[in-house]
């Protein structure tokens, strides 16, 4: 029998078994052979499509994803997978397989059109499709480009079903207003002629909100911005920084991995106008986030040639109940009833704090396993007695709870990273530089659910405290990521020949990928500007719509003229002479329920808080400044949480007719 391993980056592992039945492996590691758990018979070759065979034996490339590994740290991977058999070896419970579906032509575009909230463009009930054409006008070139590939796609599929109703064509969705309704574009003219035609318009927009998208409308978006190599631009759209470098002469270095090298340390620069973190925004506008950043991940994979695809489970029936093998949002169901508004599993939280008061600086935490008989007891002893409140923790061994931390994550019915993104998760490794695999991993967080995206915040934070006490436990970035890598990224719940496929296949691609999340865990949960800002579009646009409509007319006009003359009427004199402006800050909880803020260049969000906090007052309980933050509300936005460095006079003219208001992130 014979596996090969191969990635883009050409890691190979082969192991013969002159029988051809079934066997132990080898494994790469230092010149020494070690013993894998027994195989089926037969022969598993995964050759990706971007990857090259190459001879046998254990080869490293160091140029590309895999020049942080070496051949010690890749033993942690193959110790860990061998660790991972022998507990499901233990276990006679066999979960049963999801089952990924294959979908029929035109329906996996057709699901994505609907993710990303444009199903009206070719759904037999089209209804009012005014908020999709509000939603397209803000997309950049490339996001353009890969709504039009998917429209086409649906489009034709519809029409060799033989659909009747009217379908769409993509060329009539992206016409400018401007165009004739008569006049017929082709492709080449979408991208050029018709966004040439609406540049005066566009400008005028982007001028009055003080923002721009980064499109291509933009005279040289890259040139313009002062950004090093190790600078993360949330500024401009990813897929339009990839566009752009495929086009100007530094083509050799892009296809040459972008100058990425081992040790480079990338940052993310400071906004003026603050950083927005996910669970900043509010509902709405977070689904609008949604949309754009699937449509964006899209681009950037269209843009640098790699296919991405979602990938859809056939339902299953998983267990209503319990802690181990149970969906996260029935466990999140189960433990909001013992602690209201909780967002994170109760075991999860649990088995971390367990971990943590022993302590840190156990060497080989997390890396050396538990027993598996005792793993397996106090698995089956937790299920019975956790919710009662009667299970001793005091019998848990340090290792023993790592152990069973980490079982939880393999035994969701459904991985921690989704059915839906797992494998889009794995295919990060075959992007060309590091710097846009980060890109790719920032969108990829946000497009994941609420309460995956909490949980996984939760470990990453938790894995970098385990690297934080190296010196002493001798896990440092590489061997955290090796230990973890195989219980993020292989599931066992994809049936048999995944399992196999998946233990070996880019091996040490997805432990790179386990090392980035944990490294730029903080990078990751930043929401990029470029969509904050085509948030903002969007929601000015729809004002614009809105004041246009016939029955609010009358009643807005009013509105405004009441609202104009309450100003006038509360307006001091000193206000008018003020030349920087004046906000308003509402404050209902604390003692100081409103004040008048001069803003000036050097004024930032904490600011302003700490001058509320320092109003105290004994009938108002006393908060915290880690507790209360200062949020922006309404104008171009729905409401968001400022960061504590953003700067108000920058934040003012982006949006001058929003609210002030200071409260906490649970009011």
């Amino acid at each position: 029998m014979s596996w090969l391993l191969s990635g883009s980056r050409g890691v190979v592992l082969t192991a013969y078994h002159p029988s051809g039945g079934t066997g132990g492996g080898v494994r790469p590691g230092r010149g020494c052979a070690r013993r894998l758990p027994p195989r089926r018979s037969g022969q598993y070759t995964m050759n990706h499509d971007d990857s090259k065979k190459i001879p046998d034996g254990v080869s490293f490339d160091r140029s590309g994803s895999q020049d942080s590994l070496d051949a010690m740290s890749m033993d942690d991977f193959w110790k860990e997978v061998e660790n991972i058999h022998e507990t499901r070896g233990n276990n006679h419970e066999e979960q049963q397989a999801i089952v990924v579906k294959e979908p029929d032509e035109g329906e996996l575009e057709e699901e994505w059109l609907k993710e990303a909230g444009l199903s009206n463009l070719f759904a037999e009930s089209t209804g009012d499709s005014q908020e999709s054409m509000v939603f397209l006008s803000t997309l950049t070139r490339t996001q353009k480009a890969a709504v039009e590939k998917r429209v086409e796609t649906v489009t034709q599929t519809l029409r060799k079903k033989n659909k009747h109703h009217q379908i769409p064509d993509v060329r009539d969705i992206f016409r400018p207003q401007s165009d004739p309704k008569g006049k017929v574009c082709d492709r080449s003219e979408l991208s050029a002629e018709g966004t040439t035609e609406s540049k005066n318009e566009m400008q005028d927009e982007t001028k009055d909100m003080k923002f721009s998208l980064g499109t291509n409308e933009q005279k040289s978006p890259l040139e313009d911005m002062p950004f090093s190599e190790t600078d993360i631009n949330l500024e401009i759209p990813f897929a339009e920084q990839a566009a752009n470098l495929k086009d100007n002469s530094v083509g050799k270095i892009y296809k040459d991995g972008g100058g990425d090298t081992l040790r480079t340390n990338f940052r993310l620069p400071k906004d003026k106008t603050g950083t927005t973190k996910i669970g900043d925004l509010a509902s709405q506008d977070m689904k609008k986030v949604y949309s754009l950043a699937l449509i964006e991940l899209t681009a950037l994979y269209d843009v640098l040639g790699t296919e991405f695809k979602q990938q859809k489970a056939a339902k299953i029936k998983t267990k209503d109940c319990g802690l181990f093998g149970v969906p996260l949002s029935i466990l999140l169901e189960q433990d909001q009833k013992k602690v209201p508004g909780t967002k994170i599993p109760l075991i999860f939280q649990k088995l971390i704090s367990q971990i943590e008061e022993a302590t840190l600086e156990t060497e080989g935490l997390l890396r050396i396993p538990g027993v598996a008989t005792r793993v397996k007891s106090l698995c089956q002893e937790l299920e019975a007695k956790f919710y009662e409140g009667t299970f001793n923790w005091e019998n848990v061994k340090q290792h023993d709870a790592a152990s069973l931390l980490k079982l939880f994550i393999r035994e969701l019915p459904q991985p921690l990273l989704t059915v839906e993104y797992l494998k889009a998760f794995q295919d990060v490794q075959n992007l060309p530089t590091k710097k846009q695999q980060l890109q790719a991993l920032n969108l990829l967080v946000i497009l994941l659910p609420e309460a995956n995206r909490d949980t996984l915040k939760v470990l990453l934070e938790f894995l970098q405290r385990v690297i934080d006490h190296r010196e002493k436990n001798k896990m440092t970035l590489n061997n955290v990521a090796m230990v973890m890598a195989p219980n993020l990224f292989t599931f066992h719940g994809l049936g048999s020949k995944s399992i196999e496929q998946s233990e070996f296949v880019m091996a040490a691609g997805t432990a790179n990928i386990m090392r980035f999340m944990i490294q730029y865990q903080k990078l990751l949960w930043t929401i990029p500007k470029f969509i904050v800002n085509q948030v903002r579009k969007q929601n000015t646009e729809s004002q614009k719509k809105e004041k246009k409509d016939k029955a609010m007319k009358k009643l807005l006009k009013k509105m405004a003229y009441d609202r104009e003359k309450h100003e006038k009427q509360d307006k001091s004199p000193n206000d008018a002479d003020v030349p920087q402006g004046v906000i308003r800050v509402q404050a209902p909880h604390l003692s100081k329920v409103s004040m008048a803020i001069q803003l000036t260049e050097e004024l930032k969000a904490s600011d302003i808080v700490a001058r509320f906090l320092s109003e105290k007052s004994g009938n108002v309980q006393t908060l915290k400044k880690e507790e209360v933050f200062l949020y922006e509300i309404g104008g171009n936005i729905g409401e968001r949480c400022l960061d504590d460095d953003t700067y108000m006079k920058d934040l003012y003219q982006l949006n001058p007719n929003a609210e002030w208001v200071i409260k906490s992130k649970q009011s």
